[in-house]
């Protein structure tokens, strides 16, 4: 299979499904352009921040990509490349861009709040606080596990960290720009996305690299955690036009600028795939292990084609800064599409290795350093050396990562502040709606300290252990999901919508997470990791008891 065959395929199938599955869920769901949204009606230039749908676009996406699309496909590959490029495509365009889609509109038409507010309309008080935990701690894993690959990027990369540093003030001051200084946004990215490209450079001259001053690389890697997590805590409580908007609109020029390399690339190089197209419905892993396809290849591949965490970002900051209904489906439907591009790209990056060869490097060097590397060699083709391709290449990924971190622990707060306040975000922050001993818990400082505080707990207290972070966030991420899912599925169905579009894609990923999260659970208490045998044993008593109770509501509702 010629590779740049395959990516070129992908995009036009993904393009079709954009225009005709995705304009289709738009009038099934009633999207309504003359209706105001909450960044208007409920604006505190805080949180309610309307954007320019460029500009939203290059937040949401950054946000939701992370390193899933490029992890999980190529950590997915041993099963062959056929069988990744099949759930990716068919996953995308029923399954996580419909995910995706429905949750910034039920966020949007609930006035920006949470899933779990809509959850509460359906399942009552009790159904909301169960939502509510299950999504934090799912959050907790995700900061966790983003931050820890952040740090080991840092590590071993130090010219990235001085430029994601410099990104970090540049955006800054971008915001205050375009926010305060009344600066139009096409001007603004016309003078700033160069100075940020200008910074990948100044990061090679000047590599911030803690080993060269008597630090081991665990020493160093400890050093960063505690950076990022400072980090996230600003980037939490600041208003999120001052530095998560910029932040995250300016970075995607970056990752933009990375795919677009990448294509090239491809299709200059038209590599061959080496990869087996299917290896059988059980295939040993990185570690030499026979794993099923069913429920592994799903869950490993994550958000590459389906992730509750988009819920999480679409109702969490997405829907209130976004300024009109018609944005929804470009933002939400074409932003989990391009991640799905991202994720054929990814496979086709390692594809020109053999499948012993993958099965070999898949611990070490690992995934992003197998990406980064399967590009560069691509990019020599028109005429950039490969170092400096790597470099770019490993920088991009950087910056998808901590666009991930900062989202996460900004919502991990709005969820805390939703728990003990019975509001979200800046709403919980001005009028606390329980008093006494919760009301300093709805705090925003308390609730994102909190949380930074449990990042570093689960990463510097086993370092060790926090390297086992990515299949039980991977499993807890899926079957979120599903129980977003199931909500959407019955909030339609209560108003009349067409719930079928949420039922199918609802029943399987419940099927294959619940499945993920079983073998997990036993795995870990076999193997004596008994930390990982508790949460994930929690997680899916948490979700067994938010299923019981919506069971037993849509039968009530059906008798009716």
């Amino acid at each position: 299979m010629n590779g740049a065959l395959l990516l070129g395929a992908a995009i036009i199938v993904f393009a079709a499904a954009y225009f005709i599955y995705g304009g289709l869920l738009s009038r099934l769901l009633g999207i309504d352009q003359s209706r105001q949204t909450p960044a208007h009606t409920q604006g505190d230039g805080v949180d309610y921040v309307p954007a320019h749908p460029a500009v939203l676009f290059g937040h949401h996406f950054a946000s939701i990509a992370g390193a899933g699309p490029i992890v999980g496909p190529i950590a997915a590959a041993y099963f062959g490349w056929g069988a990744v490029v099949a759930w990716v495509i068919i996953g995308c365009i029923f399954i996580g861009a419909v995910h995706d889609m429905v949750s910034l509109y039920l966020s949007v038409r609930h006035g920006g709040r949470s899933i779990a507010s809509v959850i509460e309309t359906v399942l009552g008080s009790f159904g909301k606080v169960l939502f509510l935990v299950f999504c934090w701690s799912t959050l907790i894993l995700v900061c966790a596990e983003f931050t820890r690959q952040v740090a080991v990027t840092f590590v071993h990369s130090p010219e990235v960290a001085t430029s994601s540093l410099l990104f970090i003030a540049l955006a800054v001051v971008f915001g205050i720009a375009v926010n305060r200084l009344k600066v139009p946004v096409s001007v603004a990215t016309a003078i700033f996305v160069p100075v940020m490209f200008g910074c990948i450079w100044l990061g090679t001259k000047a590599p911030l690299d803690f080993t060269r001053h008597g630090l081991s690389a665990g020493g160093a890697q400890m050093a960063w955690t505690l950076i990022l997590l400072a980090y996230c805590f600003l980037a939490s409580t600041l208003p999120v036009w001052l530095l998560l908007q910029p932040r995250d609109y300016l970075n995607s020029y970056l990752l933009y600028a990375m795919m677009a390399l990448g294509f090239a690339g491809v299709f200059v190089a038209a590599p061959h795939i080496g990869l087996s197209a299917f290896t059988g419905w059980h295939a040993a892993n990185a570690a030499g292990v026979s794993q099923p396809l069913f429920p592994i290849l799903f869950i490993t591949i994550a958000c590459g084609a389906c992730s509750g965490f988009h819920a999480l970002v679409a109702s969490g900051t997405t829907a209130k800064q976004i300024d009109n209904e018609r944005h929804i489906l470009p933002v939400a439907y074409g932003g989990m599409l391009l991640e799905g591009v991202l994720a054929i790209l990814a496979l086709v990056a390692v594809g020109i290795l053999s499948q012993g060869e993958l099965t070999s490097k898949l611990h070490t060097p690992g995934p992003v350093a197998l990406f980064a590397g399967g590009l560069a060699s691509f990019c020599t083709k028109l005429g950039i050396p490969e170092h400096a391709g790597y470099t770019f290449m490993s920088l991009a990924v950087s910056a998808f990562l901590m666009t991930s971190v900062d989202t996460a622990t900004r919502l991990a707060r709005f969820t805390w502040q939703e728990l003990f306040s019975g509001n979200s975000g800046a709403a919980a922050d001005a009028k606390p709606a329980r008093r006494g001993l919760c009301a300093p818990l709805a705090n925003m400082y308390v609730a994102t300290a909190l949380v930074v505080g449990l990042v570093a707990l689960l990463l510097l207290g086993n370092p060790e252990a926090a390297k086992n972070l990515w299949n039980i966030f991977a499993s807890a991420n899926q079957l979120l999901a599903g129980l977003t899912l199931f909500t959407a599925s019955l909030w339609l169905y209560k108003n009349g919508r067409a719930w079928w579009v949420t039922l199918f894609p609802m029943l399987f990923m419940l099927s294959v997470s619940s499945c993920g999260l079983y073998l997990l659970c036993t795995g870990s208490w076999k193997a004596g990791n008994s930390t990982l045998g508790v949460v994930t044993a929690i997680l899916l008593a948490l979700a067994a008891a938010l299923l019981a109770m919506a069971v037993a509501k849509f039968c009530a509702a059906r008798r009716k």
